[in-house]
């Protein structure tokens, strides 16, 4: 909706795929964006509540934390945990939703997604996403990889526009 689509580099194996961003945030920034405004750059379609009845889209900071979604009649939906929180330097969650978009309650059947905020010579921060073991989806792993890297696409320019609303100028 006029907003420029941002600079994503991707790259994809079998059964994972990473997504890579130059942001003009420090790492502190890009970490606390990331985890805390959850609820102002994720795609609301992506969550099963919608858009018309999402209330809140959050992740508890903490190892073991959940990221979560709260919907209609305050229905809380966790789709994710916290397996490392390393502000600001690097974050792995779990990715509990099947191809099919049914919750997976088991961790081992869910793929990963790891987030690296490095800075960069340019000042800014340099975030990696790397979604992988697809291979725990079963049979439909390498469709879901491929349409999760649109997903990851459209969730990363979203997130880098948000990102440079919030940032306060030094």
């Amino acid at each position: 909706m006029g907003q420029k689509m941002a600079d994503v580099r991707q790259d994809v194996e079998r059964y994972a795929l990473r997504s890579t961003l130059l942001v003009p945030a420090s790492a502190e920034q890009a970490f606390a964006v990331f985890t805390g405004a959850l609820i102002d750059w994720w795609v609301p379609e992506y969550t099963w509540s919608g858009p018309a009845a999402l209330a809140e889209l959050g992740m508890e900071p903490q190892a073991g934390g959940m990221l979560y979604e709260i919907g209609p009649y305050g229905f809380r939906s966790d789709w994710g945990r916290v397996v490392i929180w390393d502000p600001p330097k690097r974050l792995v969650f779990t990715w509990q939703i099947g191809p099919d978009r049914v919750p997976v309650p088991d961790p081992a059947q869910a793929s990963e997604v790891e987030v690296l905020f490095l800075p960069d010579s340019s000042g800014g921060t340099r975030v990696e996403v790397e979604h992988r073991h697809f291979d725990r989806h079963g049979a439909a792993a390498e469709g879901y990889r491929q349409a999760l890297t649109a997903g990851w696409h459209e969730l990363l320019s979203r997130y880098l526009h948000t990102l440079t609303r919030h940032i306060t100028p030094a």
